[in-house]
Formats: C-alpha cells, structure tokens, sequence
C-alpha cells in the first residue's frame, strides 16, 4: 500500500511559524563564564538558590568522584543553566548537582571515591591535593546560560524538563509540589491520599511514586475550573492554574472548602455510578489519564448542569450502555489527547450522556 504524502498548506506553516515565535518568546538568557573557585563561593554564600523540586535528588557518591576526576582532568563540563530571580540571586534551573559537589569538594571535606583513571587519588581530600594542583582546579571555568527574569515560572521549569530528559529527575506533580508550595497544593497533596480515589483510580507502585494522584487530582481541578487559555499544553496549564489557586485560597481560604466538597461530591458519584470506576474493566490494575479525565470532569460538569443527579442511583442512570461503547473508547484514546478539542471532547462526551439520561 503505497503511502499517502502529508500536504503541508501556507496556512499550516504560518501557524507553525507564529506558535514557534511565540513559544520562543518566553526563552531570554545570556551566556557567562564562572571560575570553578567562584561556583563554590557563591553556592556557599547562597548566592546560588537550588529550587525546593531539586533538594531531595542527590548524587551517590560514586557519581560526585566521578564528576570531580573529569574536574580535575579538565574534560569539558557541560553548561549549568540559571534563572536570575527578582532579588538578583541566581536559582538553578538545571546543574544543582554539579554546584553542590563542587562546593563539598572545594570547601567541605568530600573524599574522592574509587576513581578508574585517576585511581592514586582514590581517598584524596581538595586540600590534600599539591597547592598548584588546587589552584589549577580553582581555575578552571565553566559556561552558564542565564534565563533572564522576565523568563516565566513555567518556562524555566519546562527547561529543567527538557534538559533531564531520561535521567532521575522530578516529574511534573513533584516540580509543583516544590515550586507552588501553598495552599492549593497542601489541598491537592491531601486529597491524593483519598482511599476511595485509589480504590477508584489503581496505578502502579511507580505512579504511586511519581506522585500520580496528586497529578490526577490537580487535572480534575485545572479542567474543570474550564479550558481559557489552554494550548495544547497541558503542564503551561495545570502550573498556571495552580499558581492562580494559591493566590485565591490565600485571599479567600474558605475556598478550600468548596474544593474539598467538589472532589468528595464528585467521587462519591462516581463510585455509585459507574461499575468499575476509572478502571477499563472491572480486573483493570492501571487508569487511563484520557479516561479519568472523561470520567470525573464530566460527571462533575453534568452535576453542576443538573444537581439532581447527584442523587440518582446506579440503576437511574445506567452508564454500561455507552461506558464500553466504541463511541467512548474513541473519545478517550490516546491519539491527540492533550488537543483542546479532544480534552474537551471526552468531558462533554460524559457530561451530555450524564445529563441526558
């Protein structure tokens, strides 16, 4: 079968132009040299901020000699990026790591490991290295590339993001845990501990981990609070959300509240509705993200629309006639899942037939 070439019209690529001008926007740095010397001065007058997101990822020991023999060798260290806060301070948007081992090195009392290439240091101190030595490691510099501040919240951690991709690194739910700490997030963190959503909603050990409740729970409440502003983009969406929320639940903590009751009410629907709750079937062991989306929004859109059926009975409103459908495996599969059009359409698939019946 032969295969059919995509025509890309002037409109799609005047579309593709305008979103890649606009997204590049949000990306202002400058480059910049720093001795190794003033790393380790400057981590250790604090000068240099490592974000709550990043303080629990460490290095083993093992890893930090490692990083220290290419250090002293002179081998090429990779650039260290920063975001230039309001107060002149530099947080560290990607090599904490690195900084942190070179101030334990330099000034602390970090003893080098078994090393492979320079394995005569294996036990060495900085300050047990020959004065030249310890002076050509001072010396040595290393690039950083500075966001500037007009660089937003969620650009700064999109790169962070970016830039780990595949290591050991904190996902989206932990980065906004540590960069949004306040009282929207406390909700969040305290509702992802619901033992009727966990029985709703299995994942695995790993998600669990990863912290994917907190990250279910902060969706249903970013979606369905509605979709102004949404790109396709759903970390932009869900940090600026949650961002938001902190500053409403501080001018107004009664809110709290209300959020609590909408996520109780609405788990407690579905519990009582729907035979499987989140789950493909009633042995599933994982929730479908599309599908928990569908599920939960919508039935909390359809209650808002029509209170009552917060009242009605399993049997009322009967939802295996379209819960196992193709129409509903169509809305809630995975190809363009983060498009608005499908976000919205999977919610709206569920609040009309909700409503309807």
């Amino acid at each position: 079968m032969a295969n059919v070439q995509t025509i890309i019209s002037a409109e799609q690529r005047a579309a593709a132009e305008e979103q890649i001008v606009e997204q590049s926007k949000r990306i202002d740095f400058y480059i910049t040299e720093y001795s190794v010397e003033m790393l380790a001065n400057k981590m250790r007058a604090q000068e240099y901020v490592v974000p709550a997101y990043q303080r629990e990822f460490t290095w083993e020991d093992e890893r930090r000699s490692k990083f220290l023999e290419s250090l002293i060798m002179g081998l090429p260290i990779p650039f260290i990026f920063f975001w230039e806060m309001p107060d002149g301070r530099l947080e560290i948007v990607d090599g904490s790591q690195r900084l942190r081992t070179i101030e334990e090195f330099l000034l602390g009392d970090f003893r080098l490991g078994g090393l492979e290439q320079l394995d005569k240091l294996s036990g060495f101190r900085f300050v047990d290295l020959p004065e030249s030595r310890q002076r050509k490691v001072r010396n040595r510099s290393i690039r950083g590339i500075v966001l500037n501040e007009h660089a937003d919240d969620a650009a700064r951690l999109d790169m962070f993001e970016r830039i780990n991709t595949g290591s050991k690194i904190a996902n989206k739910a932990e980065i906004r845990r540590g960069a949004l700490a306040g009282p929207f997030l406390t909700l969040v963190i305290d509702l992802a501990k619901d033992e009727r959503l966990k029985r709703l909603a299995p994942m695995s050990e790993k998600s669990k981990q990863e912290r994917g409740y907190e990250e279910l729970v902060t969706r249903f409440f970013a979606y369905g609070d509605g979709l102004e502003g949404y790109k396709d983009r759903p970390a932009d969406f869900i940090f600026n959300h949650a961002k938001r929320m902190n500053g409403r639940f501080e001018s107004n903590p009664a809110l709290a509240d209300d959020y609590r009751q909408r996520f109780h009410r609405t788990m407690e629907f579905i519990e009582r509705v729907f035979p499987h709750g989140f789950r493909k079937g009633a042995t599933g062991r994982a929730t479908p993200r599309a599908r928990f989306e569908a599920i939960a929004i919508g039935s909390y859109l359809a209650m808002k629309d029509k209170p009552e059926l917060a009242e009605r009975s399993w049997a009322d409103l009967d939802v295996n006639y379209w819960i196992d459908g193709p129409d509903f495996t169509a809305v809630t599969g995975s190809d363009g899942a983060n498009a608005r059009a499908r976000l919205e359409g999977r919610m709206e698939f569920v609040r009309k037939r909700l409503v309807e019946s």
